[in-house]
């Protein structure tokens, strides 16, 4: 048989998601993480933008998050790009309590804020029409402490009446992603897989991604993606989740 580069490519988008979904069970979720983003290139090396990002959760049934953030991005070199950014995060939050047998005691909901801010190296290196990159971006985001006049009690099956306060709380994540995309010429397409690691002291969740972006002119360009997010040693006890991206960028 022979393989072309694209059939390559398509290979190793199959085989990276394949091992996780074979994981899958009746207790992952399933969302939609769609963005609306906007960029400007000011020189040959300076570029600013924006993003507003929405996701959704419980099987896309209810809205997990909204984000807007800025960024800018300096090209170092024909290989090496810096970049920072700052992220305002809107979470939709459901905190349990648990008794000593594991069973849940109670449950508070409520939407609160987060700020973020980032940096981040990033190496390419490309062969042909293949790209592949590492990008190592280190994160701090700290969530506002946030009260709430009562919280549902699993036992007696109503609110206990109660008011419960959650501490701020900062967390610092190197985030480690390695990528690999393949420029089909004349086209505008462009596959690509990649897999992100977070790792705060220990590794706190890996998404493995496989997409397809497209240029449609040098204005306007749109990707689709699935993804899978697994979760390693987390507070919170998320089920890992599966995610359909979508998303458009303009750009000038």
């Amino acid at each position: 048989m022979k393989y072309t580069p694209l059939t390559l490519i398509a290979l190793l988008l199959i085989l990276l998601a394949q091992p996780q979904a074979a994981q899958a069970d009746g207790g992952d979720d399933f969302g939609i993480w769609s963005t609306v983003g906007v960029e400007k290139k000011i020189n040959k090396r300076w570029r600013i933008g924006g993003e507003a990002e929405w996701r959704t959760m419980d099987d896309a049934s209810k809205t997990d998050r909204w984000s807007f953030g800025v960024y800018g991005q300096y090209k170092v070199s024909s290989w090496l790009k810096a970049s920072a950014g700052y992220d305002l995060l809107v979470d939709n939050n459901y905190k349990y309590s648990y008794h000593t047998d594991g069973t849940p005691n109670k449950k508070a909901h409520y939407w609160g804020q987060r700020h973020r801010v980032n940096v981040a190296l990033t190496g390419s290196y490309h062969f042909g029409h293949f790209g592949l990159s590492l990008r190592e971006r280190w994160q701090y985001t700290y969530r506002h402490h946030k009260s709430v006049p009562e919280r549902y009690d699993f036992d007696q099956e109503d609110y206990d009446g109660k008011p419960k306060t959650y501490a701020g709380k900062g967390s610092n994540v190197l985030r480690s992603r390695l990528k690999l995309d393949y420029d089909i010429a004349k086209t505008g397409l462009e596959p690509y897989a990649s897999v992100e690691v977070y790792n705060g002291w220990y590794i706190k969740k890996v998404r493995y991604t496989a997409g397809l972006d497209w240029s449609i002119n040098k204005h306007h360009e749109v990707g689709i993606y699935y993804r899978l997010q697994t979760l390693h040693h987390d507070d919170d006890e998320d089920p890992d989740t599966h995610i359909l991206g979508l998303s458009y960028a303009f750009r000038f």
